[in-house]
């Protein structure tokens, strides 16, 4: 994963696009670097992942956040089930909504197998996105996902943790600013493991069939 990068909320305005491309290329060495990790693994397999392989796993950084009702939960409340994590935010023009709809053939494509597998979303735009205008973001695609918000010092916390990247492109003292953030999908098996990372364009049939060999 690479280096965290502090907000900069003076940087030069930028489309929507640019700031996923930006993130894009700025995380293509990590997942490089995790494609051929996962590349020996696959190979060995009765039969290749959809997303990158994760190896050795690592136990998943801590991540405390809000629920819309104000509740404060913890990622570690998950142990035990699968978790598909995303850092998103609302007002995403492309890959945020892409990425949810996608979860959504997911959770339609398991099934029954869909117990004891969750889906959340956790906004990286405090501004605009209060835990309440998260949940009812994720819950537009799927009534079982669930959506957290976060305080701007509670994000700082967890971009370090996780080593991740979100920062606003354009001036945030509008409403039209964009949000660069992780493009890909984070899975965290049943012992609390980052075991996946599953980028844009991976069909929610496929995602359905990494899940399934988590469970």
């Amino acid at each position: 994963m690479r280096s965290p990068r502090p907000a900069n909320r003076s940087h030069p305005v930028g489309r929507a696009r640019v700031a996923f491309a930006t993130v894009f290329a700025t995380v293509f060495a990590t997942v490089f670097a995790a494609v051929l990790a996962g590349a020996s693994v696959g190979a060995c397999a009765e039969r290749p992942w959809h997303g990158i392989v994760l190896d050795p796993p690592s136990a998943a950084p801590p991540l405390a956040m809000q629920r819309g009702d104000g509740t404060p939960t913890t990622l570690a409340s998950a142990k035990g089930d699968v978790v598909l994590l995303y850092f998103g935010y609302t007002h995403c023009p492309d890959v945020c909504p892409t990425t949810m709809s996608s979860w959504a053939r997911a959770k339609r494509a398991l099934g029954a197998d869909t117990a004891g597998v969750r889906f959340l979303f956790l906004s990286v735009d405090p501004t605009r996105d209060p835990p309440a205008v998260a949940a009812a973001y994720a819950q537009q695609f799927d009534s079982a996902f669930v959506g957290h918000g976060v305080t701007d010092a509670a994000l700082a916390r967890i971009l370090r943790d996780w080593g991740i990247a979100a920062y606003p492109e354009g001036d945030p003292r509008t409403r039209d600013y964009s949000v660069a953030h992780p493009a890909h999908t984070y899975v965290v098996d049943r012992a609390g493991r980052l075991r996946l990372m599953i980028p844009p364009g991976v069909r929610g049939e496929e995602i359905a069939d990494d899940v399934r060999r988590l469970r």
